[in-house]
């Protein structure tokens, strides 16, 4: 069995369908309804469906979403690219749970992680 998709509630499709498209690989495949909903595949076919919530989604505090990188130059240059782009980065990649990674919180409350192992 093969975890296939993933439909994530956001407050703002076209905001998120931009951050995964442009930081993290996503393709668009499909809009529906003014958009109300985003349909992205993945580099590895992952399916990401973007759907607007109203009102705004609060996430529980261990909630994250975790993107995992090959080497720790390819996490700590997504670091500087996600700053460079204005993205609410503070803390630098470090340490984590046996990882070498950051956190930071996008889309009014989402939380991404971004990590390889060491």
């Amino acid at each position: 069995m093969k975890l296939n998709h993933l439909n994530l509630a956001v407050p703002d499709v076209v905001a998120a369908r931009q951050l995964f498209q442009t930081h993290f690989g996503f393709r668009h495949q499909l809009t529906r309804g003014a958009e109300a909903m985003a349909i992205l595949e993945g580099r590895d076919g992952f399916v990401l469906v973007l759907a607007r919530s109203a009102p705004p989604v609060q996430y529980p505090a261990p909630f994250h979403l975790g993107f995992f990188c090959e080497t720790r130059d390819e996490v700590s240059a997504k670091h500087a690219e996600l700053q460079a782009a204005g993205w609410a980065v503070e803390l630098e990649p470090r340490m984590v749970h046996g990882s070498f990674g950051f956190y930071f919180t996008a889309l009014d409350g989402l939380l991404i992680e971004i990590a390889c192992q060491s």
